[in-house]
């Protein structure tokens, strides 16, 4: 049966409603990044660009680096946009346009995030790398979705009673990341770690400039959580979306992460575009090895 108008919308060029894509425009590997002027910094180091667009805050590029052909795709900031761009993405790939019909045969992505991030452990340092092994998400998204077969209930009840956690804020999830694209990315020098996802830069993470905060010790109680010797490590906000939805659908996804500031020891990064591209140029190396 075809899907409603409302449901699966599409422009009037045939292209995807926000990202304005058509499937012939997606590639097989996604890099997603958040800010839209950092899809150019990744694909200048590709050998060709066949496609490029803009839409609001989602810039696509695809092209090919080292004979691999790569998009690049800006979300915006948030577990909100990513709701928006992983649909759209697994749309493209496993609906069909034509009949407007889900495919019989279901197709999986590997997306790779390149992002920032705060530490919240000291010996964590700023210009260095994380990968996220797991993501708990403050955001509420995957509670929208019947996911409950992807959360590790047990992890979130811990935290919970560790957080004396406040029940007018989201119930938070835990989601898992790609073995195969953890194994793909890994090497020795790259911390490993779990990521917590906050709805915003401020007060959820703990930020204060002149409104009170609901509890001013969370960082505090997020970095001495401990749940079968894993730790939180750090704090963005879009892994545990992307975790999530691309477990709900299938597809394989990684969040690899420049530690650009260090809550515990005050310092940020003097050098953020600097440490920025030696992560491109890794990830890039890596997906091409």
């Amino acid at each position: 049966m075809p899907l409603k108008a409302s449901e699966f919308i599409l422009n009037e060029d045939g292209s995807i409603y926000h990202l304005n894509l058509r499937p012939e425009h997606l590639a097989d590997t996604i890099i997603t990044v958040g800010d839209p002027d950092r899809v150019a910094k990744v694909t200048e180091h590709f050998d060709d660009i066949e496609f490029s667009i803009k839409k609001r805050e989602f810039h696509t590029q695809t092209g090919s680096y080292r004979g691999k052909r790569i998009s690049v795709i800006s979300t915006g900031i948030g577990t909100d946009n990513i709701d928006i761009v992983f649909n759209e993405l697994d749309a493209l790939v496993n609906i069909d346009f034509e009949k407007k019909e889900v495919k019989k045969q279901i197709k999986s992505l590997d997306i790779i995030r390149i992002g920032t991030t705060g530490s919240i452990q000291a010996e964590i340092p700023i210009d260095t790398f994380l990968l996220s092994e797991k993501a708990i998400g403050f955001d509420g998204l995957l509670h929208f979705y019947q996911s409950e077969e992807i959360i590790d209930n047990h992890f979130s009840e811990a935290f919970i009673k560790h957080m004396d956690w406040f029940p007018k804020k989201a119930h938070p999830y835990v989601v898992d990341n790609s073995k195969k694209l953890q194994k793909l990315l890994d090497a020795e020098d790259i911390f490993k770690g779990i990521t917590a996802t906050n709805i915003g830069f401020y007060g959820p993470q703990g930020r204060s400039l002149r409104l009170g905060l609901q509890d001013d010790q969370m960082n505090a109680k997020l970095a001495t959580f401990n749940y079968h010797d894993q730790k939180i490590t750090n704090l963005e906000m879009e892994t545990s979306g992307i975790y999530g939805m691309s477990k709900l659908l299938g597809h394989n996804a990684v969040s690899m992460n420049v530690i650009l500031a260090n809550r515990a020891t005050v310092e940020f990064s003097t050098t953020p575009q600097k440490t920025m591209e030696k992560l491109i140029g890794y990830c890039l190396d890596k997906l091409t090895s």
